[in-house]
Order: C-alpha cells, then sequence, then structure tokens
C-alpha cells in the first residue's frame, strides 16, 4: 500500500491533503462493530454502507479472522490517498510477525505507553477503504470520522476512558482527583487539570524547562514543571488578592 502524499487523482487542495494526514494518523478510535482481517483493503462505501455478508465470510472458519471486536480500541497507524479510496491502516494492518497487542502503545495525542495482553485493545490489525467513487474533494479529517462512524467512535471521551484505563493505578487516581502528579507526561497532566491557563519556557543550568500554569488568583495555583516529555516537579500555591501567597507544598507521587 502507497503511503503519505502521492500524485494527485483527487480534487483536495494540499492543504487538506495535508490536513487529513495530520489529523486522521496515529489518532485512536473505539470499535463499534467488528473489523475482519483482509489481505485486500475492507471496502467501506461513503455512504455508511458496507457488503456485510462479505465481511461475515472473512471471520469464518478458515478466513482471516477478526481484527477487532465491538468495544475494542483501535489505532489508525498509516493514511494512503489512492484513486477515489481513501485508505486507512488499523492497528498496524496485516504485517508480519509480532502480534499488534504486543508491540502497540496506546495513548492520547502523543503520550503512549505498552499495552499488555487483555487490556480490551484489538490483537490483530486489518485495512480499510472508504470509496467515495468520485475524486475526492472539499474533504477534511472531521469529515472523515463522520463516514466511518457506522464502525468507530472518535469521541475523545469514550478513547480517553480507554487510555486512563492502562494507566497504574495511582495515576488513574490522581487524573480523577484531579492532580498532576511527577512522571506524567503532557497529555495525562491535560487529562488531569484540562488546558493550562498559561505555560512558559526557561533554561537552568542547561536544562530546558517548561512550566505550565493551572488557575488564576484569588484561589489555587499549580504550577507543573516538565524537563523533556515529563512532569519533573508539581507545585500548589495559593494565591489571594493582590498576588497574597500562602506556603506552598510540593506533590510527588
Amino acid at each position: 500500500m502507497s503511503g503519505g502524499v502521492i500524485p494527485k487523482k483527487d480534487k483536495l487542495t494540499d492543504d487538506e491533503r495535508i490536513e487529513i494526514l495530520r489529523n486522521l494518523t496515529a489518532e485512536y478510535a473505539k470499535a463499534k462493530t467488528y473489523l475482519p482481517r483482509s489481505k485486500s483493503p475492507l471496502e467501506f462505501d461513503a455512504n455508511g454502507t458496507w457488503d456485510q455478508a462479505h465481511w461475515q465470510m472473512l471471520t469464518n472458519a478458515g478466513g482471516p479472522g477478526i481484527a477487532a471486536r465491538e468495544g475494542d480500541q483501535l489505532k489508525i497507524t498509516h493514511v494512503a490517498f489512492e484513486g477515489d479510496k481513501l485508505v486507512l491502516e488499523i492497528n498496524g494492518g496485516l504485517k508480519s510477525g509480532t502480534r499488534f497487542r504486543d508491540r502497540l502503545e496506546v495513548g492520547v495525542g502523543n503520550s503512549t505507553r505498552p499495552v499488555s495482553s487483555g487490556s480490551g485493545v484489538a490483537t490483530l490489525g486489518t485495512n480499510l477503504a472508504i470509496n467515495f467513487h468520485k475524486p475526492m474533494e472539499n474533504l477534511t479529517a472531521a469529515d472523515v470520522k463522520k463516514i466511518l462512524a457506522p464502525l468507530m467512535t472518535f469521541d475523545l471521551r469514550t478513547v480517553s476512558r480507554l487510555y486512563v484505563e492502562t494507566l497504574p493505578p495511582e495515576m488513574q487516581k490522581a487524573i480523577a482527583d484531579k492532580r498532576a502528579l511527577e512522571g506524567m507526561d503532557r497529555e495525562q497532566v491535560k487529562l488531569a487539570l484540562g488546558n493550562p491557563v498559561t505555560k512558559y519556557r526557561e533554561t537552568k543550568e542547561g536544562i530546558d524547562l517548561e512550566d505550565w500554569i493551572f488557575g488564576r488568583a484569588p484561589g489555587k495555583i499549580t504550577f507543573v514543571t516538565f524537563q523533556g516529555a515529563k512532569v519533573v516537579k508539581v507545585k500548589e500555591q495559593y494565591a489571594g488578592l493582590g498576588s497574597e501567597t500562602a506556603p506552598t507544598r510540593i506533590i510527588v507521587p
């Protein structure tokens, strides 16, 4: 299967093609129905229909089997434009070697961690071809997600919940309690505290640091300091009117 941006056979602009690639590649979803494995990409019509009898045949004894069942977590691992079709590789496709479950890292955004068996993540991959039956035009990643709605959901709350369930218990509790912990990455902090009010970077003794600030005075203000991809310090400061503050405390995992 060809990959990335290829010579145009559609009416999409370069910006539209790049937007689709950027916002679909590495996206997570939850399966709403089973997805069979297939040597050739599974045909899925852009009007939301597919040959269910053919898909069922692929899952029967002697067939390639099932790549994902309802409720399994999916990841779009590759996107390609092929004529009138948009071809999506799901969970690594049919690549030989290690089962996808054993090499999958799950996450939200740029945050990932390995997944062990029994996690509710699809163990094998497949390929899906969305057939538009005409040159693609005026298409966005959001449009593609709507087209795929009969097969999978990209609802952020659903995908985030699946991701949180793969984290260690102490990390799950911190997110539920809306607390940041040392060792968290940026996406985990966002799940716990939301988006920061502001952030800034500085270099101390040759080390690049990035601070995220949550909250406003009067009230609690949380400072989260990243070194690289991980949190190295969390500080809570209680600020009153006129920037009066109470003593600070360092939170550790």
